[in-house]
Order: structure tokens, then C-alpha cells, then sequence
């Protein structure tokens, strides 16, 4: 894309489970869309990496019961409205959408009954999978669906900027008299360092989470929150930052990231123990390994500096005596066994890890957000399903439900009539001397974005802690916008733009709450 503009109905920014199903129903209803996502290859996203499944309803299931089974994960902070579109639209959209439409080959118990898995907070067996690479998947088929529709562009390589809204990217004095509006957003061609326009009536953002702000995450690279931190630039409102629940179980592996350890490993009966080999979750919660993942990943963190050590064990091969192993976890099988461990046989390296924001945008139960014309949904949402914590396995339900009824509210209300002009809207401004960005400054700049976020901000805060995190953020933040101003605009440093950002959120909002809920866990120092 060069700085030409597009013109599009509905503009998707992000290209995981909420931001296709959001991209394909506007298809479908006969809008233009474009989806635009700042990886060279449109499936890395979250949804890539979702390994458990996805919630449903099992044959000995109720309503109630999973509506519960959420609200008692977040703690009883989560909105019961949404969770009850969850609960109500969910299972329909996984069979209509995901089994008919797309053809997801869920595994099965038999030839003529699904699998159903067991996870932690869950009081049934309700966990649709994939084998253990359910997220893969549906992001493949989604990913088909939309290459074959000719109303949908693909914007691999290019990475959104900032949203562009009137009246503040206007050149009209005249706009500064109407409401806020988002009309797209300014967007970098990564290959030709080019800033276009994209222009829609109707922006919906799907980005994903902000894990990588984290020293240790199971979240892939690219998850540096860029829509929370374009969202509040704009103006829109954002709730609930503090609550970043800590996946318990990711491989410690000694080079490279971190990979999740699926929740549905304990649900097949593993059991986490120190590393020489006594089980301790009982010490914490009377449902052990089976509790909500904040409790887990408290109780690991806590093992870990009672034992003075660096990791903990989970123990699949002794417990899983009827469960052909390989079979059921071959991704995890396999990628464990490159790293060394035989989970046949021996148990696995595991430390807890950021992994998922339980707020964000805040968005009503169509996903319509504070500024007009912007959406959001999935992670980078906080809808209310959440509360404090989130329960397993309802990610990528929440990003189907409220990518799909986003889309239906902009077909119903589409209008195409835009109250301004292109040409009174700022193009990218480039500085006259633009400096290379350096790598060093950027890979340091995130080094102590990371360290401060994972020491101080973390699985267990103080007072003093946020304190020196909110500091320290600070500090480097004016740095960060310094170099921003006079490099040379590249993916690298957009999202260290965006991550220092969204790190300052996460540390005010647990600055500003007192209780402990869920994922956010404050100990008096």
C-alpha cells in the first residue's frame, strides 16, 4: 500500500478468531472489508496458539451452569447481561459457524458423539478441541473462507498506526463542534515504510492481547496491545486493565519462548508437584490443580520462592495411565520432546506466564465502543464475560460471539454517509531527517519494559512495587516518545510505542484499585 488511500465499508484490524468472524459476517451481509494485520502472514495471532478448545454445551449440560461456572472464574465482577449473550449465542455460533460453515473437524469420542474435554472452573466436561491445536485450526479455515470471498482484502505486512478520528485529524476548525468519530486509521506498509490512509465508517478492532509486555508469556511476539493503546489515544474508554491473568503451565524451555502447557493437561488428570516430586495445590485451594488459573498460578509462584526454585513439575505420565498420551496432546508431545522431555514418561518444566487481558475497549454486548464508528472485540475487549478472571476455554467463544454480532450491528446500521472529507484529513506526517531506528534502543527499551512489568507488576504486587514500576514506565516513556517523533516509522517501533503505552495502563489501573480479585492480587507490603 502506498499513501494512496482505501476506501472500505468496515475496516478489521487483526486477523484472529474475533477479527474473521467479525470480517466474514460483514462479507456476508455485502459490505466491503478490509482486514488488516501487521504479520507477513495472516494467521499469527493468539487464536494460532489456543491450544484446549473452545466452550460448548455437553449433553449433560445447562445454561446455568456454564453462566455460573463464569461468573464464579471472574470472581463475581464479570457482567451477568454478557455473560448471558455468551452462554445464549455461544453454542449456537460453534455449531452454525465452526461445525456447519466451516467444517471443523473437532475431535470425537466415537463416530457419532464430540469430544468433550474437562478444564479448570469448569463443572462439566464442555471443552470442544482439536486435538491440542483447536486454535490452529479455526484460524486455518477462517483464513480460507476469507481468501475465497470477494468482498474481503487481506492486508498482511502492514501494521496499523494510530486510529484516525475527527475531529482530531481534521483540518476543518468546524469539526471540533461534533462528536468524536472513528473513520479508520493511519496504516504502515512494512515492506515500503509507506503511511496510507484507510478509510471506513466503521472500525472494528480485533487485535489481541499485550502478553509480551511480560518477561515470561505464552502470547506470541506481536501481542504488544496495540489496540488498547490506539483506543485510548483516540479517546475511548478502557476498564479492568489490571486484571492480566497469568497462564500457571507454560514450558520452561531454555531458549525461546515459552509454550503453553494446555489447562486440559490437568484436566486429563496431571498433577503439578516441586521438583522433588511432592504435590502442593492442595495447600491452596480444595479443588488442587483443578482451580481457577489465578489460583494456580499464585500457588506455583509461591512454591517457587518457598522452594527457591525456578520451576515447578507438572506430572501427566503418572496420572494419565488410560489416556493414550500422543494421541490426545501431539502438539504439546512433540514440541516437548524437541526441548528434550518425554511427557510419557517423565513430567514437564513448568512456570506461570502472562497470558491473557481480561479487560480492554470496553464494549457493550454488541461490541460498540464509547467512540463512535470504532468496535471491538475478542481479547482486546473488556464486554464483561470476564470480570477478574477469565475462565478456560472461553476466548475464542467470547472473539466468535462478539466478532459476529459486531458485524450484524454495522450491517443493520450501515450508513455510508461521511460527515467529512478526505482532503481535510492530516496525511502521515513524516519528520524532514528522519534517524534509522536502532535495534539496540528498541530490544533494550523492551528488555526493561519486560523485567519491570514482570517483577513489579505481576502474579503478586505491592504498593512499592507499582509504585517504582509506575516510575520507572514513566521515565522511559517520555524516552520513547522522543524516539518515535524523529525515527523512521517501522513495525519494531510502533509496537514499542504502543507496548510502553499499555504497560503504564496495566500499572495505574492496579495502582488504582485496592481489592484483590482474581488476577489482580495485591499483598500488603
Amino acid at each position: 500500500m502506498s499513501e494512496r488511500d482505501i476506501r472500505t465499508d468496515v475496516l478489521v484490524i487483526g486477523c484472529g478468531i474475533a477479527g474473521a468472524a467479525a470480517a466474514l459476517e460483514a462479507a456476508k451481509a455485502g459490505l466491503r472489508t478490509v482486514v488488516v494485520t501487521k504479520a507477513e502472514k495472516s494467521e499469527e495471532s493468539n487464536t494460532l496458539y489456543a491450544q484446549g478448545g473452545i466452550v460448548s454445551f455437553a449433553l449433560d449440560d445447562q445454561p446455568e451452569l456454564l453462566k455460573e461456572d463464569v461468573l464464579e472464574a471472574g470472581d463475581y465482577v464479570g457482567d451477568p447481561a454478557a455473560v448471558d449473550i455468551l452462554v445464549e449465542e455461544g453454542p449456537k455460533l460453534v455449531r452454525k459457524t465452526l461445525i456447519e460453515e466451516l467444517k471443523i473437524p473437532f475431535t470425537r469420542s466415537s463416530p457419532d458423539a464430540l469430544d468433550f474435554a474437562q478444564e479448570a472452573g469448569h463443572s462439566r466436561r464442555r471443552i470442544l478441541h482439536v486435538e491440542d491445536a483447536t486454535g490452529r485450526t479455526i484460524e486455518d479455515r477462517f483464513l480460507r473462507a476469507l481468501k475465497r470471498h470477494p468482498r474481503v482484502t487481506l492486508l498482511a505486512g502492514h501494521t496499523a498506526v494510530d486510529l484516525l478520528t475527527v475531529p482530531h485529524h481534521s483540518k476543518n476548525p468546524v469539526a471540533y463542534y461534533r462528536e468524536p468519530l472513528a473513520i479508520g486509521a493511519y496504516v504502515l506498509d512494512n515492506r515500503s515504510g509507506e503511511v496510507g490512509r484507510v478509510f471506513a465508517p466503521f472500525t472494528v478492532l480485533a487485535t489481541g492481547g499485550c502478553g509480551a509486555v511480560f518477561l515470561h508469556t505464552s502470547n506470541p511476539p506481536g501481542a504488544d496491545g496495540s489496540g488498547y493503546a490506539m483506543a485510548l489515544r483516540a479517546g475511548a474508554r478502557i476498564g479492568n486493565m489490571e486484571y492480566i491473568q497469568f497462564h500457571p503451565t507454560v514450558f520452561r524451555r531454555e531458549n525461546g519462548d515459552g509454550f503453553l502447557i494446555s489447562e486440559t493437561v490437568r484436566g486429563e488428570g496431571a498433577r503439578l508437584k516441586t521438583r522433588d516430586g511432592k504435590t502442593f495445590t492442595e495447600k491452596y485451594s480444595p479443588k488442587r490443580d483443578l482451580a481457577p488459573r489465578d489460583e494456580v498460578a499464585r500457588a506455583i509462584y509461591e512454591e517457587m520462592i518457598v522452594t527457591n526454585s525456578n520451576y515447578v513439575l507438572l506430572d501427566l505420565a503418572s496420572y494419565a495411565k488410560g489416556t493414550d498420551i500422543r494421541a490426545r496432546f501431539p502438539t504439546i508431545y512433540k514440541t516437548c520432546l524437541e526441548d528434550g522431555v518425554d511427557i510419557t514418561r517423565e513430567p514437564i518444566p513448568v512456570v506461570p506466564a502472562a497470558h491473557y487481558s481480561c479487560g480492554g475497549v470496553l464494549a457493550d454486548g454488541w461490541g460498540r465502543t464509547s467512540l463512535a464508528g470504532l468496535y471491538a472485540a475478542g481479547e482486546v475487549s473488556c464486554t464483561g464475560v470476564h470480570g477478574a478472571n477469565r475462565l478456560a476455554s472461553t476466548s475464542l467463544l467470547e472473539g466468535l460471539v462478539w466478532g459476529t454480532r459486531a458485524a450484524r450491528d454495522i450491517a443493520a446500521r450501515f450508513d455510508d454517509s461521511r460527515p467529512y472529507k478526505a482532503s481535510e484529513i492530516h496525511r502521515w506526517y513524516h519528520p524532514k531527517k528522519e534517524e534509522a531506528v536502532d535495534p539496540a534502543l528498541v530490544n533494550q527499551d523492551w528488555l526493561t519494559i519486560r523485567s519491570t512489568m514482570w517483577n513489579y507488576a505481576g502474579i503478586i504486587r505491592t504498593h512499592k512495587r507499582l509504585e517504582r514500576a509506575k516510575s520507572d514506565l514513566e521515565y522511559l516513556s517520555h524516552r520513547i516518545e522522543k524516539f518515535y517523533r524523529e525515527a523512521r516509522l517501522d513495525p519494531a517501533l510502533i509496537g514499542l510505542r504502543h507496548g510502553i503505552l499499555v504497560a503504564l495502563m496495566i500499572t495505574r489501573a492496579a495502582q488504582a484499585n485496592p481489592t484483590s480479585r482474581g488476577a489482580h492480587f495485591l499483598k500488603k507490603s
